[in-house]
């Protein structure tokens, strides 16, 4: 506002000196001049007036958007979310102050700088800061928003994860123009999420018990009787050994199976068989289907090799095929595919079960919804949530009185898993 003022000061100056200095050399009569004079203040106050209503209106434009940029910023410092702006080199612009205390930038001069270079001042968020870096250029080349989850470890050793969003923006000749990054954590929510997943399990688990018992008093009748032989007659028979030993192996080989469904694993992505996972999970089913009456085929007409966590994925199959004996109480048939076609591999799972009507069917995999009496509602949401992150899709289709149909579809692995 004070270059204005200082315009129309100079402005007003050359105006008197020029307009002045104009009339004198005009043939003015002498008896005319004064109403000259006059005409030219009045010009002058007009042309004043236009522009100092054009002044204070800019003034008041100005102020009103110094003011909403205020307030927008005290709104983006109070949240308790990390946001961030930065230009289309990837240089800081600004960032709330949850974002400065989040990576112990409260005393640097963060403007202008890229990650990178901000790096050097945080050395424990180094390796976060620099992986920014990655994960800002996947929503450049995807040039639409993008939502990751992101994890590191805090200096107090915690592990905080957040759920990122980012919004490239672009000027209209495609060139870069800025990034908007808002993080919201997301850890309670997450350590949440594994207490409920643990009960899913445990419910699994309790389901599959009668099962899984029978099959270890098989074997240790067996061992039971051998050893009742040995001591009547006293004598150690060397294939009597052998077969308890075996035994003794599906004795643990069942109990390895259960304990992969009951104890925390930790992910590990690696390419894997899926013919191993399905043989797997059928394996885990094979007496509850006997004593369901329930035909289980399996058709596998690929040896396809993907990439992913085999403990996720048996989760995933475990909870389908659980789902589907429990839709067939009475007895009925239970068919597993897999194929391949171009870059993706799919699974077809069908039972002959009762079916879910349509209105219901549109609820499945959402948080909670269940069928079922005594269930939580979170199998197949965490199955759905565990294909998509698998980088595939997982579709249900139903019939009352025909049976479901779930299809999954998950990419085959490639030497470059990304």
């Amino acid at each position: 506002m004070k270059y204005a003022v200082f315009a129309y000061v100079i402005v007003s100056i050359i105006w008197i000196i020029l307009t002045d200095l104009y009339v004198e050399k005009l043939p003015i009569p002498p008896h005319i001049a004064p109403y000259v004079q006059t005409l030219k203040g009045s010009l002058f106050v007009i042309l004043s007036a236009v522009f100092m209503y054009i002044a204070l209106r800019k003034h008041r434009q100005l102020k009103q958007m110094a003011e909403s940029e205020q307030e927008l910023l005290t709104l983006i410092h109070a949240m308790p979310d990390f946001v961030s702006f930065k230009d289309g080199q990837g240089r800081w612009l600004r960032v709330n102050e949850f974002g400065l205390k989040l990576y112990g930038l409260e005393h640097v001069d963060y403007k202008g700088k890229t990650d990178a270079e901000l790096a050097e001042y945080t050395p424990h968020f180094r390796e976060a800061l620099l992986y920014c870096i990655d994960s800002d250029e996947e929503a450049w080349q995807a040039k639409t928003v993008t939502r990751a989850e992101e994890s590191f470890a805090m200096p107090n050793g915690e592990m905080k994860t957040f759920d990122v969003i980012k919004v490239p923006l672009f000027y209209e000749n495609g060139k870069r123009k800025g990034l908007v990054v808002i993080g919201r954590d997301i850890t309670q929510q997450k350590i949440a999420e594994q207490l409920l997943l643990k009960k899913e399990k445990l419910s699994v688990i309790g389901e599959l018990a009668a099962g899984i018992a029978h099959e270890i008093r098989n074997p240790l009748t067996s061992i039971k009787g051998f050893l009742q032989m040995m001591k009547e007659t006293k004598e150690v028979d060397e294939r009597f050994v052998q077969i308890m030993l075996d035994e003794i192996e599906r004795v643990n080989q069942i109990v390895t199976q259960l304990l992969v469904l009951a104890k925390p694993q930790m992910k590990a992505y690696k390419p894997l068989a899926l013919h191993d996972v399905l043989e797997y999970v059928l394996g885990l089913f094979t007496y509850e289907a006997i004593l369901q009456n329930v035909q289980m085929k399996y058709e596998p007409r690929t040896s396809a090799m993907i990439y992913g966590d085999k403990n996720e994925l048996i989760q995933v199959f475990v909870n389908i095929v659980k789902n589907a004996l429990e839709a067939m109480p009475k007895g009925g048939k239970l068919t597993i595919s897999t194929k391949d076609e171009d870059d993706c591999v799919y699974v077809v799972i069908e039972d002959t079960g009762k079916g879910i009507e349509q209105e219901r069917l549109k609820h499945i995999g959402e948080p909670f919804y269940t069928l079922k009496e005594k269930g939580m509602g979170l199998g197949l949401t965490t199955s759905m949530k565990i294909v998509h992150e698998h980088k595939g899709t997982m579709q249900i289709e139903s019939e009352v009185g025909k049976g479901t149909r779930v299809r999954m579809m998950l990419p085959l692995y490639k030497n470059d898993p990304s």
